[in-house]
This record gives C-alpha cells, sequence and structure tokens, in this order.
C-alpha cells in the first residue's frame, strides 16, 4: 500500500520518493521482473553501468566474457523493486567490480626504454612505484653498465707489445678454457735476438711445472739433435710452442684453444725476426700452416709462415717412441741447416727492428 502524499511531504520525503526518475526506474523493473527476463536493466536517461549476471555465486567468469564497462563519472544507480511474495526465486545477481582505473599515463616509461624490455622492478604496464625520475636513472645503469662508473681500460693489442708486456700477458691470459686447470703459462725460453726459433705443439706435464718448453727426456733429445746442428739452446736458437699452456691428459687442443694463443705466437715470431723455423710434431705443423695433412707430407719442403721459411720435423717425444724415424728427423735437421744459410746469404747480417 503507498505512502499517503501527506506523511510523505511531512517528512520531507516526497520530492525523493515520487521523483519522475524514481517513478520510472521503478516502473521499468516491474515490467521486467513481472516478464521473468533477467537480463541487463534498462537505464535511465543518466548513463549507468552495466551489471554482469553469473548463475552460481563464487563462479569465475568464462574467458570470452566481456568486461564490465566503468561507469562515468555522475551515473545514476538504476532502482530495484523489492521482490513480492508471490515472486519466483530468481537467479542471484552479482555485481562485478569495475576495472581500476588507470592513474598514471603511459609518459610515466623513461623516454628512451624499450618497449618489449621493460625492466622487472616494473609492473607490466611500465609503471614504477610512483617515482618516475628513479625508475629512469636505474633503468640508465642498467642499460649502459652505470654512465659514472669508470670502465675498465681497454688492453692495447698484442701486435703492440715488447717482450716483457708479452711475457706478462701470457701469464695473465684467460681468453680459454685451459688457464682453469695450468700451473702456470709456458711463454718460451732462449735468445731474443735468435736467428733460429723451433716451435712444439702444446707443454706436457713437465713443461706445466717448470714453465719451461721441452724439459724431460724430449728435452733432452732436443739438445742433443741441436748440438749435432752445431747449435745450442739459449745461443741464437729460441724455443716457444704454438699453445701456452697444457691440455689436460696431453690431449690434442681444440681451435678456439689454437685461435687464442696464435696471436702471441705471431707477436714472438714479429719481435725474434728468425731466420728459419723448425716445426716439431704434426699438430704444431697442421696449425702453424692451416692444413691437415700428414707430416709425412710435409716434411722434405719449404714452407712459410709469417714470411719466414719453415722446415717440419717429427717431435722429440715421438723420436723416443720411434727410434728408425730419428734418421729421417736427421734429414729434415740438414734441410733446416741448409736452408738458414741460403736465407743468410741472400739477406742482410742486421735484423730490421720488429713493428
Amino acid at each position: 500500500m503507498p505512502w499517503p502524499k501527506a506523511i510523505l511531504e511531512e517528512f520531507g520525503l516526497w520530492p525523493v520518493w515520487m521523483s519522475n526518475d524514481a517513478v520510472a526506474n521503478a516502473a521499468a523493473s516491474a515490467v521486467t521482473a513481472d516478464e521473468g527476463d533477467v537480463a541487463t536493466l534498462e537505464a535511465s536517461p543518466v548513463q549507468v553501468a552495466e551489471v554482469s549476471l553469473t548463475a552460481v555465486p563464487g563462479e569465475e567468469p568464462p574467458p570470452w566474457d566481456v568486461p564490465t564497462a566503468v561507469p562515468s563519472a555522475g551515473a545514476a544507480r538504476p532502482a530495484t523493486r523489492a521482490p513480492a511474495l508471490d515472486d519466483a526465486p530468481a537467479a542471484p545477481v552479482r555485481r562485478e567490480a569495475a576495472p581500476a582505473p588507470v592513474a598514471r599515463e603511459t609518459n610515466r616509461r623513461a623516454a628512451d626504454m624499450p618497449p618489449d624490455d621493460v625492466p622487472m622492478w616494473l609492473d607490466s604496464d611500465g609503471f614504477g612505484d610512483g617515482d618516475a625520475a628513479a625508475d629512469a636513472a636505474l633503468w640508465s645503469i642498467v642499460r649502459d653498465g652505470g654512465e659514472d662508473t669508470p670502465s675498465r681500460p681497454k688492453l692495447p693489442g698484442v701486435e703492440t707489445l715488447d717482450w716483457d708486456a708479452l711475457t706478462e700477458r701470457v701469464s695473465n691470459c684467460r681468453l680459454c678454457g685451459l688457464c682453469e686447470k695450468r700451473t702456470q703459462t709456458v711463454f718460451g725460453v732462449g735468445d731474443r735476438e735468435a736467428d733460429w726459433l723451433l716451435v712444439g705443439e702444446a707443454p706436457g706435464q713437465q713443461e706445466d711445472l717448470q714453465g719451461e718448453p721441452f724439459v724431460g727426456q724430449a728435452g733432452k733429445l732436443l739438445d742433443n739433435m741441436l748440438r749435432a746442428s752445431a747449435l745450442q739452446r739459449g745461443e741464437n736458437v729460441y724455443i716457444a710452442n704454438v699453445l701456452k699452456c697444457r691440455p689436460p691428459n696431453n690431449r690434442d687442443p681444440e681451435p678456439d684453444e689454437v685461435a687464442s694463443c696464435e696471436p702471441y705466437l705471431k707477436r714472438q715470431v714479429a719481435l725474434l725476426k728468425p731466420r728459419v723455423i723448425v716445426v716439431m710434431g704434426r699438430f704444431a705443423a697442421q696449425s702453424i700452416l692451416r692444413t691437415q695433412a700428414s707430416i709425412a707430407s710435409l716434411r722434405g719442403r719449404v714452407h712459410e709462415y709469417e714470411g719466414v721459411p719453415v722446415i717440419v720435423t717429427y717431435h722429440p717425444a715421438y723420436l723416443l717412441r720411434s727410434l728408425p724415424d730419428k734418421a729421417k728427423a736427421w734429414t729434415d735437421w740438414c734441410l733446416a741447416r741448409a736452408t738458414y744459410e741460403a736465407v743468410c746469404e741472400t739477406t742482410p747480417d742486421d735484423k730490421p727492428t720488429a713493428n
């Protein structure tokens, strides 16, 4: 039973209770409920928010469900009618929470921040904790490595080093994994103004312990071969290896290990300016000459490395196991001596200074 107008006016409720908007909304709600339609309520002339219906309370909406619209400022809430006693129970109506409006604009991003590389300290929308200047400064440090942090000075090129600087560079080298298990590097030993350069493959166990190439039984055999060729270790002879660190279990070096050490050997050749190079062993010959040919096919000929004549022969450690090949090695040393004498006849006595 409706309230009399006099009572409503006495309490000052008549303008609110019987306003045109309220009457229109109440009438629309009554018609909709009587027809059993549970669809979205018709909005009044003032824009209202849409209502999403769910059959079971607490159940998440399906992924294809369209999010509810955000109500505009000043939108009126639709009036609803209290259910009558004889009305059939309707499915519970749940109003989904509208998404929170975005309070900050996209200009919060750092101006130079890549859109596809948002730092992890920012939210998924690219916003930080409210301090745009701090976010931008931190991103700049991570991106640029810190402009205010002094960078490590760039090392000079190997081709510019003298003997002492080259020795220090090799002793501190960590360009490949061999540095992890070495006892020490084996740079080389001998006369730094020698005409003869002897190159082996890589340091062995004793070389790794003593830091000098060709020691032990193989070194003693090499010394005997030098004396037979009118040479002596440390006098007009310099001895080095392709690798400056010992490979584990004396295995063959890997290509990346050779590539890391080769600049050091090249610089040693440039500083020494030898007149002849004697390469001992299959791997040393293949590495220096960049070939996969067998040592048998490389022997007996004059090759070239960095503009210097190269003679290939067997490694002294191999000759300790294959005594018949000592005669072949002696032939190689004779070829080296003849090549050296031919070079001495065609070049000045004073060797040019290394670049």
